[in-house]
């Protein structure tokens, strides 16, 4: 990115995306001290960023997760980065750190994850990195990535993985033996088996640590 003015590089454009009146004006008094950064628009909710980023078209796009009413961050990445034609980056900036959390957004799209915790020269750089395309992650973040890729997936059998890909679409134990022309006495063996090998014990549990670690279809 040039500027046409004096030939040098063109400010990064960021758009705000972020539900707290007050962190969204912290955000915006940082950047604007920030080199080689404009602020082209702010947003509260993900229906207002996508309306605007369809308007602004900014290079890069700063998304808290949780976003109150309507779609969150996560669906509001997926619909940035799938959209037609030229998509701005999505910089994750939130205080949620949890494996689901940053499964969920680099598998919509994100290109990078940071934590609100960063010091602003690691936002700063962040943001440029972005904007080239370049993954940024907050180091805790990344050791979480990288333990999670070196952690070995569960061995889960065939028929474990068809009772685990019925139970996240919310079906019982009844429905599950229905549809697998199995006895609910064996769905009930065959959960207490994923239960175990996930380490879990709750039904929600084992949805959530399957998604994690995509083991669905």
């Amino acid at each position: 990115m040039t500027d046409p003015a004096d030939g040098g590089p063109a400010p990064v454009r960021i758009l705000v995306c972020d539900d707290h009146v007050v962190v969204r004006a912290g955000l915006l008094a940082l950047l604007d001290s920030a080199p080689g950064i404009e602020v082209v628009g702010e947003a509260g909710t993900g229906e207002e960023a996508l309306a605007l980023a369809a308007r602004l078209a900014p290079d890069v796009v700063l998304m808290d997760l949780q976003l109150g009413a309507g779609i969150d961050g996560v669906e509001t990445t997926r619909r940035l980065t799938a959209g037609t034609g030229r998509a701005p980056y999505v910089l994750v900036l939130t205080t949620y750190d949890t494996d689901a959390d940053i499964t969920r957004a680099i598998e919509a799209g994100a290109t990078g994850y940071l934590l609100k915790a960063e010091r602003p020269e690691e936002l700063f750089a962040a943001i440029h990195a972005a904007a080239q395309g370049r993954t940024a992650l907050s180091g805790p973040v990344a050791g979480r990535v990288m333990a999670n890729l070196r952690k070995p997936r569960p061995a889960l059998t065939d028929r474990e993985r068809d009772i685990l890909a019925q139970l996240a679409t919310g079906l019982g134990n009844r429905e599950i033996a229905r549809a697998l022309f199995i006895s609910e006495a064996t769905v009930k063996t065959h959960l207490r088996r994923i239960y175990d090998k996930l380490g879990v014990d709750t039904r929600a549990g084992a949805v959530a640590v399957a998604k994690e670690q995509r083991l669905l279809p």
